[in-house]
Order: structure tokens, then C-alpha cells, then sequence
């Protein structure tokens, strides 16, 4: 069922959101060499207790056939791990990886999702050059959701975006969600799409886009944890969220402290140049 929130709805939800925002940034705060990935999901912990929020990846049952609970408050992904990395104090991080980190937070039962990929000290150019594609195909997903549009527009944009900046993987078996009073929620959000397909959007759908790329082959393989998933070539991955809400005036990023507007203005400027 797909269920289109209210103003107020929407107003609650821009309150999970925003303590997802500042989770995800007290985290990007500390990433370094020897920082583990315990350490990044502690300081999530109490940036959400701090809050008077739960997290909602914390008991969620995922993994093999729904049956195992989820540990830990963020998923840690690191370098060939694409998503749902589980933290732990033997994933110490070293100069030159990478980490995808993805966190959520419940408040007053409205759910906030969000994930980005950062750096850890120095790493390849091109490994960065993948980090910023699919940030900003996931950018240009969200520019792309506006009202009386398709769902395929989104993934449409995605798509378009990466094949024209490169010959990276685009994962297929994950994408993005519907959102609100369940983490999870109709509709599925390709990454992938044909404009002018799919769902028409209403305002007061709220959805999160999540592109996951790779700088090899797309395909992917779940280790004996029942969580964490990786590529089968070994290929370094690249993954980014944002919540965001159709409105009348245009999509509104509720995990973004200034609702996305730079970005989105930034896109639109681009399209109306011609770029």
C-alpha cells in the first residue's frame, strides 16, 4: 500500500530526519585511520538516545529469510562491502579506504534513513571520482521526483547519470523505498528506469533513493553473517541516501539540514543552462 502523508506527517518526519543528519555527520566527523567501525556505531548510539530517538536498524530483521536481527544502530561498509556492513572492533579503518556508512532513526514512529560514503585519509582519484557520481546521481534522482511525475524518472536520472560519467556496476537487487511510520515501505526505488513509467507521484509520497555503484562488475554476493553483501569481483563500492518528500514545490530532503536545497538548486541551474 502506498500511503501519502500529511503536512503534518511530513513536519515529523523532518524531525527523524534531522537527527539522522546529525548522526550521519558526528560520524563523518570522526572517521580516520584506526577508528573501527564499533567506534562510528557507538557515536551514533548516543547521538540518537541524545535525541530521545531509537534507531530502526537495531532489531530489524533482515538477512537470511528475515530471521536474524540486525545488531547494531549503522550499517559499516567498507571498500568492497557495497551494503549492510555489521560494525564490529576488528574493522579498524586504514589510510586509503573507503566506508559507505547508513543509519536510521525512529521518532514519535516516523522513520528518517540516510547513507554516504566518505574517504578515509587519502585515497585513489578515481575511487573518489566513483564517491562523487553516485552522490550526485543520487541528487539528481531526488531533483527528479517531483509531483505528477513517474517513479521511472528516478531511476531514470540515476541511470543516465552513471553511464554517462563512466563504466561502473549499478546495483540491480537494491535500491530505494518508500518511507514513513516503517522503514521499509511501498514503493521499491529502482536505480534504474525508463521516464515516464511506473507510479505517478503525489505530494506527501515520501520516499528514500539510494544508489550503490561499483567500479567493477555489478554483481553481488551475501557473506556467512547473513548481512553484509560484496561484490563478487572485489570491486570498490559507492553508496548514498537521502529521505526526501514530493511536495507541491518540489522534493524536500528531510535528512538534509537545509532540506537539499543547495544541491537541488545547483541541478535545476545545470538543466536550465543545458548541462
Amino acid at each position: 500500500m502506498i500511503h501519502i502523508k500529511t503536512d503534518a506527517e511530513v513536519a515529523k518526519m523532518r524531525v527523524a530526519g534531522l537527527v539522522v543528519s546529525a548522526a550521519l555527520e558526528a560520524m563523518r566527523a570522526a572517521i580516520a585511520p584506526g577508528v573501527s567501525t564499533a567506534d562510528l556505531d557507538a557515536i551514533a548510539e548516543r547521538v540518537i538516545r541524545d535525541a530521545g530517538a531509537t534507531s530502526n536498524f537495531k532489531g530489524y530483521r533482515g538477512g537470511a529469510g528475515g530471521q536474524v536481527p540486525y545488531p547494531a544502530s549503522i550499517c559499516a561498509s567498507i571498500n568492497d562491502e557495497v551494503v549492510h556492513g555489521v560494525p564490529d572492533r576488528c574493522h579498524v579503518l586504514r589510510d586509503g579506504d573507503i566506508i559507505s556508512i547508513d543509519c536510521g532513526a525512529i521518532v514519535d514512529g516516523w522513520h528518517g534513513d540516510a547513507a554516504f560514503t566518505a574517504a578515509v585519509g587519502t585515497i585513489d582519484p578515481a575511487i573518489q571520482t566513483m564517491l562523487d557520481v553516485c552522490e550526485e546521481s543520487m541528487w539528481r534522482g531526488i531533483a527528479a521526483g517531483v509531483a505528477g511525475g513517474h517513479l521511472g524518472d528516478i531511476g531514470h536520472a540515476v541511470e543516465s547519470y552513471v553511464r554517462s560519467e563512466g563504466s561502473y556496476g549499478i546495483v540491480e537487487e537494491y535500491g530505494g523505498h518508500g518511507i514513513g511510520t516503517a522503514m521499509h515501505q511501498e514503493p521499491h526505488v529502482p536505480n534504474l528506469g525508463r521516464r515516464g513509467r511506473g507510479l505517478t507521484l503525489q505530494a506527501g509520497l515520501t520516499l528514500a533513493v539510494e544508489p550503490m555503484i561499483m567500479m567493477g562488475k555489478r554483481h553481488l554476493v551475501t557473506l556467512d553473517d547473513d548481512w553484509t553483501v560484496v561484490t563478487v569481483d572485489h570491486s570498490w563500492a559507492a553508496h548514498f541516501e537521502h529521505t526526501f518528500a514530493v511536495t507541491a514545490n518540489g522534493p524536500q530532503v528531510l535528512t538534509a539540514p537545509d532540506l537539499g536545497a543547495e544541491r537541488l538548486a545547483l541541478i535545476s541551474g545545470g538543466v536550465a543552462a543545458g548541462l
